[in-house]
Formats: C-alpha cells, structure tokens, sequence
C-alpha cells in the first residue's frame, strides 16, 4: 500500500512540474521541423465510452495540426485496438491537413475486447516495418504513440520490447490509474518525457509536452552537399528556424586532401580554429552556396542555427571538391559501365560499354542465383553491347558478370547484382452485396501464394476526402463496410513481399428498399 501511494505521489509530481501547455497553436517554426513517421495507436475496445474516444480523437486533431505532412516531413497513421483492430488509415493516405482533419472527425469506436498484442502485430510487421508497401520510410524516424485507458492491456511488454530494439520510439498516454508498472516498461527513456497518466477531461494539459516529446524524436537535423564542382558546393537544410528570430552560421574551412564525401553528423563543430570562413543566413534560409574552393581538396562545413527561442545542434558535413579536368586520361577498357533494365519476373536485360570491336574478340556473360544457384553462361560477339537473360527464378538475387577478352589474351571483368521481380498474382474476384442503406459484405478470392495481406480503399465520387483505407490479413476473405456515402467505389488489392498486385474496383449503389445492387467493375 505505502509503495502504491508513493508511485502516485511521484507521478502527480511529474504532471504539475511540467510547464502548463499554452492554449494557443504552436509556433510556425514547428511546420518545418520534421521528418518521421508517427503511428498512434487508440484503444477503441468496449472498455473506452464513446465519450472518451471522441477525446482522444479531439487531443489527437489538436495535437497533430500545426505539423506539416507529406513524404518529405511528417507521416501519420492511425490503428485502432479491438477485438479486431483495424488501421484506419496509413502513412500514405493523407498529406494534408484538411485531408487528416476530416478522417479523425469521422471515425468510430471498434468495441469489443482490448486486442493490443494483435494490434501491435501488425505495427510491427507491416505499419511500422520500414521498406514494405506503405509502411515506413527507410532512415528515417519511426513513432508509436499509445492512447489507452489502460484497462486489461494485455501482454504488452515482449512486442512492444520488439519494437524498441527495431529502433522505434514508444510513447504512452493512459487515461487511467493503473498499469504504471506495465507502462514504465515499454516506453523508450526518458520516462519523464514518454510517459503520461492524465483524466480524459484534461488532456489538453500534456499537449503541448506530448508535441514538443515527438519532435525531438523526428527533428529533422540533417545538412546535405549537393552540385559540387572543382570550386563550389552548395549546402542544404530544412530551415528549422522558419518563424523564430535568428539567423544561420556557416562555417566552413579545408581539411586536407583526404576525406569522407557527404558525412552528416550533429556533432560539436571542429571549424574552431582561425582558419575558416564564414557566411550568416537569415532564419528562412535553406540553402548556401559556397564559393572560391579549391579544386579536390576535403572541407569541413559546419550550420548553427542561432535563435533565442530554442537551442538546436550544429550540424556538420565533409565534402570533397572535384579535381581539375585531365585532357589526356588513358584509355578506358571495356567493360567500364554495366546496368541492369527491363527487369521481370523471369528476365533481365544487361548493357555495358563502352564497345571497343577493334580490340575485344568477344563478351562471355556468367550469371547465376545466390547464394548458390547453378551457373548460366553465354558469349556475344564484339560488336554486342547487351543481352536478354531469360528463364530466370523469380523474386531472386543473381550476380551477373561480364568479361571482355581482347586479341591481345588479356580479359576485363565487370559484375553486378541485379533482382528478378516478385510473383504478384491479381485479385481473382470481388463481390459487393448491399445488405443496408449505408453498408455493404464485400468478399473477393485471391491467390495465397506469397500472400502479405489485403488493402482495401473505398471513395465516395462527390468528395476525395471521404477516402479511406484498411489493410486486412491474409486469411481474410470478406469484410462489412458501414455508413458509406452513395456510389461508394470500393477497391480490394492483394499485397505481397515487395509489391501490390492488381486489385479489382466495384461501385455500391444503395437503394432505398436495400434489395438491389447495382455493381460496376
């Protein structure tokens, strides 16, 4: 009992030492901070009033609106805990905030059982896995941000474990009073700072905490080096101080004749001497051109946004410059360029060059699957620069080599790695039965082969933004779509490893006595 009450004493603490979040929208600033991919996962099962679920979904509109969304700053997706649970739309459903607005007034409680272990399953193998199809973007931040009353969440501990050590960031707000001990465990540190315990009616206390948390998950800190040449290079970075006082300083100085291209770090700058030069930006800036370089030759560049609002790290980057042009190199031996195109599911074209007939006698092409595949070769005359691979192995890795043998009985080899597309078999059927005014059983047939799952999006044709999206299991072969619009088209497309496959369309017409079903393919 003592250590309950002193476990309560200290999270009433945390809650009133935090700085009271101001009512008014975030800085503009906070528009051009980040990049990341932010899911939330709302428990909607029948322990949640509707009361409640509408407050976290009015938290969620207010918490989320002065972002900017789009591939290249800040993604949201939305998984809803039931019995079922049910992602109610992906990472890339919306880039507006219109678009997001509109989705989080609209959707309704799933009910039933708190089914996070399920739930967290499928953000772990599909939302939140980086390069699958509409999942998460590679190198970039990654969020799980859980909205639960914290009532029987299930055994949470092991995925949500799973997830930390995928490199995603965990963070939770329960509207209850308990589980702290189950809470403490899965969020990422500090805890201070991804742990929230608030009453329902008084969300609006951890906004802007909860907001400012996220940020420093997905600031964006990176600067990058782009059109170098023998004298000038240009630096890039997202303007964070876009609507703060404050401006940019570039640093930026020679380091030798050694060095790594396009090294990005956050580090301390090394520019400390009285050597380099230096260049100020004002706070709108994102970009500079650095100019009088000398010719392939390594440089430190350094960015410190300076403001009086917020403190940011610097951010540093080694380039080199291009050497000057030789008029006389010596003669490249073919093959110097190798690439891959028309890639199939059983076929490959592979081109080199440059094509020297007076000298070379013939191509020889080895291929073969690895780790260890049977070995394939064939040879091209000399004035040949290509070659069709066929009756390849499909959704597999082959390296193909390419040697040159010149009259002179010396050979030159080139090899590359190239991947035969995966098997993606269409959607075989897709039936929509009316079974309401508003709702419709639909049920389809795909292959199971290499199946991932399903993705379904139904639209209304008066509005884009009645879109919505759903990804569903492989084992599941129907579902019921309720409160839809009238001439809602609906599309069903299976998913598999690397990509979707074709998918079918049908529009619902509802009728008023719900008996027939006009259906358009």
């Amino acid at each position: 009992m003592m250590e309950s009450h002193t476990v309560w004493t200290w999270m009433l603490l945390c809650l009133l030492l935090r700085p009271l979040a101001a009512q008014n929208q975030a800085p503009e600033a906070v528009l051009n901070c980040c990049e990341g991919d932010v899911l939330f996962l709302v428990d909607s099962s029948g322990s949640v009033s509707s009361y409640e679920h509408s407050r976290m979904l009015h938290f969620l509109s207010e918490l989320l609106r002065p972002f900017s969304l789009g591939e290249d700053q800040v993604r949201v997706g939305l998984l809803q805990v039931g019995t079922q649970p049910r992602l109610e739309f992906g990472f890339d459903t919306y880039s507006s905030q219109s678009g997001l607005q509109g989705a989080l007034k609209n959707i309704k409680p799933l009910r039933g059982d708190t089914n996070t272990v399920e739930a967290l399953r499928m953000a772990k193998e599909w939302v939140l896995k980086p390069g699958a199809v509409n999942g998460a973007r590679k190198g970039l931040p990654r969020v799980l941000v859980w909205l639960t009353d914290g009532v029987k969440p299930g055994d949470v501990v092991g995925p949500m474990a799973e997830l930390r050590e995928e490199g995603v960031s965990v963070l939770v707000v329960s509207t209850g009073h308990g589980n702290y001990q189950i809470f403490r465990q899965v969020v990422s540190s500090p805890l201070e700072n991804n742990l929230y315990f608030v009453d329902i009616d008084d969300m609006s206390i951890i906004l802007e905490d909860l907001r400012d948390a996220i940020i420093e998950i997905i600031r964006a800190e990176r600067i990058h080096v782009r059109d170098v040449s023998t004298n000038s290079a240009t630096l890039h970075w997202r303007p964070v101080l876009s609507g703060m006082s404050g401006y940019y300083d570039i640093r930026f100085h020679a380091t030798g004749n050694t060095g790594v291209v396009g090294d990005e770090t956050g580090t301390s700058p090394s520019t400390s001497g009285d050597d380099y030069q230096r260049l100020t930006q004002p706070s709108d800036s994102s970009s500079v051109r650095l100019q009088d370089l000398k010719p392939d030759t390594t440089y430190s560049a350094e960015l410190i946004p300076q403001s009086n609002e917020h403190v940011f790290n610097t951010l540093s980057v080694t380039f080199k410059t291009k050497p000057e042009a030789i008029f006389h190199s010596p003669e490249v031996l073919s093959p110097a360029v190798l690439t891959i195109s028309e890639s199939g599911q059983t076929s490959v074209r592979v081109t080199w060059g440059p094509l020297q007939p007076e000298t070379v006698t013939s191509y020889y092409i080895e291929y073969s699957g690895l780790p260890r595949g049977k070995l394939h070769t064939a040879t091209v005359g000399r004035t040949q620069n290509s070659t069709f691979l066929r009756d390849l192995q499909p959704d597999t890795t082959y390296l193909v080599t390419v040697t040159a043998r010149y009259a002179s009985g010396k050979e030159k080899a080139m090899s590359v790695k190239v991947c035969t597309q995966e098997v993606t078999p269409a959607l075989a059927d897709l039936q929509l039965t009316t079974v309401s005014s508003d709702s419709v059983q639909v049920d389809w047939r795909g292959s199971a082969t290499g199946l991932r799952g399903y993705w379904l999006t139904w639209e209304g044709q008066q509005s884009a933004s009645q879109r919505s999206s759903l990804y569903l299991p492989p084992d599941s072969l129907s579902t019921r779509l309720t409160h839809l619009p009238p001439l809602t088209r609906v599309c069903v497309s299976p998913i598999y490893r690397t990509a979707r496959g074709e998918g079918l369309c049908c529009t619902a017409q509802f009728h008023s006595d719900a008996s027939l079903y006009g259906y358009l393919s």
